[in-house]
């Protein structure tokens, strides 16, 4: 248990840096949309040291191990682009048209490889687990799959921690908050059953128009009546569809929305309630109303713990913390978070007006670097609170 192994680790990283980055240049510009990245999966395997054996998971997702038997810690990375056409002038942009790793899935991955190459020639690191995962930006996700695969159990994971870029960031600055970091997510369908008729004549029709324009401005206070102010939920109607003329008043109306919350219990209530809102404003209109709810992704949770052991190590390898920051996006690792303790940082891009999931978006090469060393950071941090004495060789010294 000696500070001179996590600083080989350190040294370690930082020479496969070069390595990553021409690795994250051939990633950007030969990009796949989710549940089609076998090509991004093979690159990246080819980038491994050539003795570790992929488990083959989810489709296009694997699962290696680095290390001897025993408890491991989990890496996450991401291997699917969007659906977006790259607008910048690199050499290394996006060679195929409407697809772009506009969310950084391709620096995660090349600073993963940088981490998995150094433990792997580390003696003494703790046993490690990569996971390389599809399907992050579409459902079915592939972070549930891999889940309800139980590969992770049979690799004996007991954490698994991940980071991602954050323009809202400045680069140097990394993240690490505990509990609720991203909202749970989850998209619903209204449809309102009336009776229709000529619009000359309302009072023989029963306006479903109507009664779903009261049941948009009702939702609404669901959110400013029946949730605590202290927690915090968005609650988004995005779409609105009836009629086909001007004289007609249609017998069907309908909205597709997204209701975001940071807590398990709040969500469970404003589901509830999304439900009840709709039934009963319909009635009131003389309508009837349904909801069908596709549940998404649950809340994310950082496991305090890690959190407490992580911040110092970040401060050791130079980069600053974050506490504070929370977020009412999603991301599928939280299926992971669901199952054991979790951690997912996300790391500065000092990125002055942009935007993830913009067709501008590509951080600074330089960032494989920072997001190398978080990982490295959250994996020793979770290494140091989950597994026993005899098997924690990652320690560092304290700071003064």
């Amino acid at each position: 248990m000696n500070p001179e192994l996590f600083e080989a680790l350190r040294r370690r990283i930082d020479q496969e840096i070069p390595g990553a980055i021409a690795l994250r240049h051939k990633l950007h510009s030969m990009p796949d949309l989710s549940g089609s990245e076998g090509p991004t999966l093979e690159l990246v395997l080819n980038a491994l040291p050539g003795d570790l054996q992929a488990r083959f998971v989810a489709g296009t997702g694997a699962v290696l191990r680095i290390g001897g038997p025993g408890k491991a810690i989990a890496i996450r990375a991401e291997l699917d682009a969007l659906p977006a056409l790259e607008e910048s002038e690199l050499d290394w942009a996006s060679k195929r048209p409407g697809i772009m790793h506009a969310c950084g899935h391709d620096v995660h991955l090349a600073a993963v490889v940088a981490l998995a190459r150094a433990v792997h020639s580390t003696a003494g690191a703790a046993p490690m687990a990569l996971v390389f995962q599809p399907r992050e930006e579409t459902y079915p996700s592939g972070a549930k799959d891999i889940c309800a695969t139980g590969i992770l159990a049979e690799e004996d994971v007991r954490a698994t921690v991940a980071a991602h870029v954050q323009p809202l960031l400045p680069g140097g600055t990394v993240a690490c908050t505990p509990g609720a970091v991203n909202a749970s997510s989850d998209e619903f369908v209204i449809n309102i059953h009336g009776r229709g008729g000529h619009a000359a004549y309302p009072h023989i029709a029963a306006d479903p128009v109507l009664a779903l324009s009261h049941v948009v401005v009702s939702l609404q206070n669901i959110v400013s009546r029946n949730v605590d102010p202290m927690d915090s939920v968005v609650l988004t109607i995005a779409t609105l569809q009836a009629g086909t003329a001007a004289n007609v008043i249609p017998g069907t109306a309908a909205a597709r929305g997204t209701v975001r919350t940071m807590s398990t219990p709040v969500r469970a209530e404003v589901l509830r309630r999304l439900a009840e809102t709709v039934r009963l404003v319909a009635a009131a209109h003389g309508c009837s109303g349904e909801v069908t709810v596709t549940e998404g992704e649950p809340v994310l949770e950082n496991d305090a713990h890690i959190v407490k052991a992580t911040a110092p190590l970040l401060l050791a390898l130079g980069m600053e913390v974050d506490s504070n920051l929370r977020s009412a996006g999603s991301d599928d690792f939280s299926y992971f978070s669901e199952k054991m303790p979790s951690l997912m940082m996300f790391v500065g891009t000092s990125g002055a007006g942009e935007r993830l999931h913009s067709s501008t978006f590509v951080p600074h090469d330089s960032h494989v670097h920072d997001v190398a060393h978080a990982l490295l950071a959250g994996y020793v941090g979770a290494a140091r609170t989950l597994l026993p004495a005899h098997e924690l060789p990652l320690v560092v010294a304290p700071t003064s």
